[in-house]
């Protein structure tokens, strides 16, 4: 699933190609807004909220999408031949006199008045790259659910907007604990540095091409992706289990070394897993 960071990035590819312009074309391939029709209309603005994109158009009109595993908006100049992948897997076209926007995939597309967006969004916690941020209540959603394992705690959305499976387990290995730790077990120290060390890490990403929390180049991320390979600290192996519910795969990397607290006693490696690389 992409993280704040790429929903960002994703946002401001679509504002700038379209911000400000007419819509000369407009198919929304969902069968909710098969006769939908945008054309004619001003694209105001693309704004992300945590992972969700809310494209604001004219006539008090947003059509909110939401990337999760596998969706994507590319942009095109009009002479372009598309590229994103099979013509079936278009969800929606969004074209101008000079670019087009088309939304490959997307799980989520629906089109809400923008006075409604509360229904799409309003549930989310405080955007670490969004006008809300706010550290102190982003901490106290943390910290409501002391049992609550830290990393789930992270990847919840109404918690804090934006961290996904990545940075759950980088900021776990900054933080020094492993994900299975309960949130209220995290010292105080630590636990007051973890929403600067987050948004650290998502604004300093947000303008890059290739995410890196580590500053070093083929190096890019400390834990994420690495098992079995060694640590970057102290080269013990790398390890990787499941973490949740067990409703989708969220794997999961820490060095047992260098992050202390519970963590399982098994991590086999999947063949997916053996093939990320970062």
């Amino acid at each position: 699933m992409p993280e704040g960071d790429t929903v960002w990035q994703a946002a401001r590819r679509l504002h700038t190609a379209l911000a400000g312009k007419v819509l000369t074309r407009s198919d929304l391939r969902v069968p909710k807004y098969a006769t939908a029709d945008l054309t004619g209309r001003t694209v105001l603005e693309v704004a992300p909220r945590g992972k969700h994109l809310l494209t604001r158009i004219e006539g008090g009109l947003t059509l909110h999408s939401h990337l999760r595993m596998d969706g994507s908006w590319k942009v095109y100049d009009n002479h372009q031949r598309w590229t994103g992948g099979p013509t079936h897997q278009i969800r929606a076209i969004l074209g101008t006199a000079d670019r087009t926007a088309v939304g490959y995939r997307l799980p989520v597309l629906e089109l809400l008045r923008t006075t409604d967006e509360h229904r799409a969004v309003g549930h989310l916690g405080p955007d670490l790259l969004g006008p809300d941020w706010n550290p102190d209540q982003a901490l106290a959603n943390l910290l409501a659910d002391p049992s609550r394992p830290l990393g789930e705690a992270l990847l919840d959305q109404r918690n804090l907007a934006g961290i996904g499976n990545v940075y759950k387990s980088e900021l776990c290995f900054l933080l020094g604990v492993t994900p299975w730790l309960p949130v209220g077990a995290l010292p105080a120290d630590r636990a007051a540095q973890l929403p600067a060390f987050a948004k650290k890490l998502l604004e300093a990403n947000r303008d890059r091409p290739v995410r890196t929390t580590t500053g070093r180049r083929g190096q890019d991320l400390f834990v994420y992706g690495r098992a079995p390979r060694p640590c970057l600290r102290c080269h013990t192996p790398v390890r990787v289990a499941d973490q949740g519910d067990g409703s989708r795969e969220r794997p999961t990397y820490w060095c047992p070394t260098c992050q202390r607290g519970p963590a399982p006693t098994t991590t086999p490696l999947r063949r997916t897993q053996r093939r990320t690389t970062n």
